[in-house]
């Protein structure tokens, strides 16, 4: 079954789908085999010609100026991630695109939150090796465009789509660095790339592909091939009940599926006995809401509602592609959320792994429900932090929309690293408050301990969702990251293509990566 999820492409010897480690273009030597993407920066004045890149000058010479000469000719001064194609210019490559970067000379935008100029090359190569693939060209050759690991993102991000069960596929084009400027740069932006494509491949699998098994078999898969030494194990149902989850069973109980407990351990640190990041990803493979159904129109996109795990996952299998020097251990509770005669019924009381009682109030506020017992359990791992993904609420999506990830946290230390990471990677971040204003409405609660929405229903879901969480975290160092509204992308993020985004594993892996080189013990 795992097989058929990434079937061979009739090309190469690759997986159609996340790889998880660069690849080569296996047909650079023939003819007409090969596109290429160059980038032009806008002139800085607003007037005069436009100011090509190392490399695109360096095409430029190799045809005698007529690249230069044919932009001047074919239109207007291209903007930010529009483009040219030319035919016919160079024996080489048949066929270039040339992409607008914007201004060179920008940088982070304090107003956006992000990089910008990271971000308008990520956009314009995507969009150029679009433009060679609808070419069916098999490889493409890319312009580092100043940053070859923001270049590799957005090909490898733009060029995914999901079409496993089409018969009709978009053509398999495999990107490389156009030169040999910045290699290990672009290395890295691949292995980046394809683990956000990993995520969204997980993501936007159908729900009767996906199951809480087969996602755990289908990740094991993954990651002993990203790094033989990982750990993994698949926990099982009577595991669960011995670890008195009974929060956690209580969603998976409805379904046919039996739940399952992935349980992921990398040693990447020096020291072994190092404190781990911890990473805790809801796993609930598919959402109809229980007994409190959710209405059926999108209700086909809840088969995503396994993002976090999809994205703690994926972030992990990364972080051993890349052999950052840090433990981590990932933790994903995996279930399905389903009406029977066996569901969670509203109002019914539930016992936690800490003891601490909850009453039902809404069976689709379930993804809080797993997450409170895999928080408990990811207390015995003496965590350096605790940081778990969950696409947790409809509020976050109205709160926030697609522009950030909400992030609720008792760390100003962990908040500044999630914060600057997502400044670099462009997958953005925002604080979200976590006052004892919403505590108090989980707690106030008839019949037991906490209830599993806020007593004012609608109002501040996100932010009572996140104090729910808080009920079964002691660490100082834990913060709740919810993706609702990042889920999925329309056309908000110009080097995604419509769909599930995967959002944001390039930002768990980043913050991994400055964890690793952060030597402070907070």
């Amino acid at each position: 079954m795992l097989r058929g999820l990434l079937p061979r492409c009739s090309r190469c010897c690759h997986r159609r789908g996340p790889t998880l480690w660069p690849r080569a273009c296996s047909t650079s030597s023939s003819a007409g085999s090969r596109g290429l993407v160059l980038g032009i920066y806008a002139n800085e004045k607003e007037e005069g010609p436009p100011q090509f890149t190392d490399a695109g000058d360096a095409f430029d010479r190799r045809v005698s100026g007529k690249l230069r000469e044919l932009l001047s000719i074919s239109g207007p001064l291209l903007k930010k991630g529009k483009t040219r194609i030319f035919h016919g210019l160079y024996q080489d490559f048949p066929s270039v695109v040339v992409v607008g970067l914007g201004k060179k000379s920008i940088g982070v935008n304090d107003q956006e939150n992000w990089d910008e100029g990271k971000e308008n090359i990520r956009a314009a190569v995507s969009a150029g090796c679009r433009q060679v693939q609808d070419l069916e060209i098999p490889c493409v050759e890319v312009d580092p465009c100043g940053d070859a690991q923001a270049a590799a993102e957005g090909a490898v991000l733009g060029l995914y789509e999901y079409d496993e069960f089409k018969k009709r596929k978009k053509p398999v084009v495999t990107p490389q660095l156009h030169g040999s400027d910045g290699k290990e740069a672009w290395q890295k932006g691949t292995i980046y790339g394809e683990g956000q494509n990993l995520a969204r491949h997980l993501m936007e699998a159908p729900a009767n592909y996906i199951t809480p098994i087969k996602f755990a078999e289908l990740v094991e898969q993954k990651l002993k091939a990203a790094n033989s030494s990982m750990k993994i194990h698949i926990r099982s149902k009577s595991w669960i009940e011995e670890q008195q989850m009974g929060a956690f069973l209580s969603v998976a109980k409805g379904s046919e599926e039996p739940p399952v407990f992935l349980e992921i351990h990398y040693s990447g640190s020096a020291n072994a006995n190092d404190p781990p990041l911890v990473l805790v990803g809801k796993g609930v493979t598919f959402d109809s809401g229980g007994i409190s159904l959710k209405p059926s129109s999108g209700m086909d996109a809840m088969r995503a509602d396994m993002g976090g795990a999809a994205t703690v996952c994926s972030a992990i299998a990364t972080a051993a592609t890349l052999n950052l020097p840090l433990n981590i251990i990932g933790l994903a509770p995996l279930c399905e959320n389903m009406p029977s005669g066996r569901a969670s019924k509203p109002g019914d009381v539930v016992r936690a792994k800490n003891g601490k009682t909850i009453q039902v109030d809404n069976t689709d506020a379930e993804g809080r429900l797993l997450l409170a017992d895999a928080l408990c359990y990811a207390h015995n791992f003496n965590a350096r932090a605790i940081v778990n993904a969950a696409t947790l609420t409809g509020a976050m999506d109205v709160a926030l929309g697609s522009a950030a990830t909400g992030v609720f946290t008792n760390s100003s230390w962990l908040w500044t690293h999630l914060y600057e990471a997502s400044i670099l990677t462009g997958d953005r971040v925002w604080r979200m408050p976590l006052f004892e204003h919403y505590t108090k409405q989980v707690t106030d609660c008839p019949l037991a301990d906490l209830s599993n929405v806020g007593k004012y229903s609608r109002a501040g879901g996100a932010c009572t969702a996140a104090a729910f969480l808080k009920e079964f975290v002691t660490v100082s160092h834990w913060a709740h990251l919810d993706i609702a509204g990042v889920m999925s992308n329309k056309d908000e993020v110009p080097y995604l293509r419509k769909g599930m985004a995967g959002r944001p594993t390039r930002t768990l892996v980043e913050f991994a990566t400055r964890l690793s080189q952060d030597n402070q013990s907070a």
